[in-house]
């Protein structure tokens, strides 16, 4: 393979892996919320104990059993609990694919604005970007026939902005 068309190739191959990786994330959150299976605090407490202690063993095995020093980031810790929450009860009423439209608008806007706000400027593709991505969640969360429950999408948008 020419070296030169590797890295865009590998770039698109693990860009679709995450976008899979994402979606199955709210399809198997709504599944398993749908049926009542589990309640959404549970779940959530679930999903943030297992990541922990993955995060604990991955640590361990990479150092080899010697000691890590690891300082806690409330802020960082916040937001993931905000996200975890807002993704778990905002699934009790929305359909997998309207609460990803959703959180990934919210992260996406979050992104640019933080971005915006820093100093970043913006091309004109990334301009039209961000006007579609707005128009986009105006035009879902409208009131009318197909207009999601306010307090999911309320929920899913804060999981949103606290992820991004």
């Amino acid at each position: 393979m020419n070296p030169r068309t590797a890295l865009p190739v590998r770039v698109w191959a693990l860009t679709a892996l995450a976008m899979l990786a994402f979606a199955a994330n709210s399809l198997l959150t709504r599944l398993a919320l749908q049926h009542e299976s589990i309640d959404a605090a549970s779940f959530g407490s679930v999903r943030l104990a297992s990541g922990a202690l993955l995060l604990w063993a991955v640590l361990r095995w990479r150092h080899r059993g010697a000691h890590v020093a690891m300082r806690g980031d409330w802020v960082g810790a916040s937001m993931l609990w905000l996200y975890v929450a807002g993704f778990s009860f905002a699934y009790l009423t929305l359909a997998a694919g309207t609460g990803a439209l959703i959180l990934f608008g919210c992260v996406q806007l979050t992104m640019l604005s933080v971005g915006w706000a820093r100093g970043e400027r913006f091309t004109a593709i990334a301009w039209i970007g961000f006007v579609l991505a707005v128009a986009g969640l105006v035009a879902l969360l409208l009131p009318g026939l197909t207009a999601p429950p306010l307090a999911g999408a309320l929920l899913m948008a804060t999981a949103g902005i606290a992820w991004g």
